[in-house]
């Protein structure tokens, strides 16, 4: 279990027995309360099915989203010797430092969306200062090299799992009713695209593309890898824990445990790019309960993550070619999501505005 500021949290054992299916009573009075507000009925298309999304989320029929976060997962992979990112390790933690200044773009963009940004060192291979906005809850300083063995043990994958778990907990006392998730370490999306290649049963090369930038033999060398430590490792792809242990990393790990912990909170989920949609194929897998709690914020250009949102069956909000990472495109359709509940609770009826509705039909 982790502790935190001197608090027990929930256990991932504990977490997963929390989740429980949507409220179909919310969702039922939500769906009818649509249907009684000033426009046509579907006149307002996804953001409706939206609406309804959200009160059976939160078992109320009027969802209030007042108070919005991104937490941003941070860590370090081994990996990355292989020469399977464009940018060096050290970049993680320069980034975690411009967070800190209010420097990067998901500073940015959380703070036109009135978001707070919380940042968590999960495993970034260097001693990270105590910052506002910074959290320090490091499992190990980095996955180890997963071509040559896992890269994490059972234990360590566990507690990145419960970082995540207690990190929403915490948030979720201070007032929490929306959760974007955000990622940053440098080499990641080659454990994402190794993760989703085995869970969503593709080859690495379908799933692989050039993260920050690699070139075409850059590329070929990360897929080269991936197959490699597949091949070498095994992970059983009917045991998400496995998987998540042998080709994962530890910032995936936390947004997974961010996810589980959300859905056991009732807050729904609004998921970043490919890193994050890796780490939902975790948390499904985990929980499949889970899957109803989410929201795809939009469809990154790396080609792993067209494949994640077709395996869960997930509609992104936004296109917008991005492939940055940090929550950048969770955090940018926050107000749809907003918009949606606001029109759900807000918008008045046929009746409470004296417009006539249409005439029913026999």
């Amino acid at each position: 279990m982790v502790a935190t500021d001197g608090c027990d949290t929930m256990t991932l054992e504990e977490c997963l027995r929390r989740i429980r299916p949507l409220e179909p009573w919310a969702m039922e009075e939500a769906r009818r309360r649509q249907g009684t507000l000033t426009k046509p009925p579907g006149s307002l298309g996804r953001l409706e099915t939206l609406s309804i999304q959200l009160a059976g989320i939160a078992g109320d029929p009027r969802p209030q989203i007042g108070h919005k976060a991104v937490i941003v997962m941070a860590a370090d992979h081994g990996v990355v010797v292989e020469g399977v990112s464009a940018y060096p390790s050290e970049v993680t933690a320069q980034m975690l430092a411009n967070f800190a200044r209010g420097g990067a773009a998901i500073n940015v963009l959380a703070r036109a969306a009135g978001a707070r940004l919380i940042a968590v060192d999960v495993g970034v291979n260097a001693d990270i200062p105590m910052a506002p906005g910074i959290r320090s809850r490091k499992v190990v300083r980095a996955t180890r090299n997963f071509l040559h063995g896992p890269a994490m043990n059972r234990h360590e994958a566990l507690q990145g799992l419960e970082v995540g778990i207690a990190i929403v907990e915490e948030e979720w006392r201070a007032g929490l009713d929306l959760l974007a998730t955000g990622d940053m370490g440098i080499g990641n999306t080659t454990a994402a695209s190794a993760i989703t290649a085995v869970l969503c049963k593709r080859q690495a090369a379908e799933v692989t593309g050039p993260g920050t930038g690699l070139s075409s033999p850059g590329v070929v060398q990360k897929v080269r890898v991936i197959e490699k430590a597949i091949e070498t490792l095994r992970p059983d792809p009917e045991d998400p824990f496995d998987v998540l242990a042998k080709v994962g990393g530890l910032e995936i790990a936390g947004i997974a445990g961010s996810i589980l912990g959300a859905a056991a909170q009732r807050i729904p989920v609004l998921l970043d790019g490919f890193i994050c949609g890796a780490a939902a194929l975790i948390a499904t897998g985990l929980a499949p309960g889970v899957r109803p709690f989410l929201i795809a914020a939009h469809r990154s250009t790396e080609p792993g993550h067209g494949v994640i949102l077709a395996h869960l069956g997930l509609r992104p909000l936004l296109e917008l070619d991005l492939r940055l990472g940090e929550g950048t495109g969770a955090v940018l359709a926050m107000p749809i999501v907003e918009a949606a509940a606001r029109i759900l609770t807000e918008m008045a009826t046929f009746e409470e505005a004296g417009v006539s509705n249409r005439p029913e039909t026999e």
